[in-house]
């Protein structure tokens, strides 16, 4: 499950995927209560690379290649 510092940094990624991108003033200001200038470009960039990627391979028509067939990584069990 998400946080809610993890959910706004999927509400950054949702709003910069959105044809045309969607990002208001109102979550920058909510994301620089969280982050720094420099940690917002970060998040910025890795999820506009993201992006890039996953259209670039859309457009080609590139095909998962099956080395993760399966593969995942668990969420560690909350105690209790």
């Amino acid at each position: 499950m998400f946080g809610p510092l993890e959910k706004l940094v999927l509400d950054l990624a949702v709003a910069m995927t959105r044809t045309p991108p969607a990002v208001g003033d109102e979550l920058i200001a909510e994301l620089k209560r969280h982050f720094t200038d420099a940690q917002i470009i970060e998040l910025t960039t890795e999820i506009a690379l993201a992006n890039y990627r996953g259209r670039f391979n859309r457009a080609l028509g590139c095909q998962a290649a099956g080395f993760s067939a399966g593969a995942f990584c668990p969420l560690p069990q909350e105690p209790g």
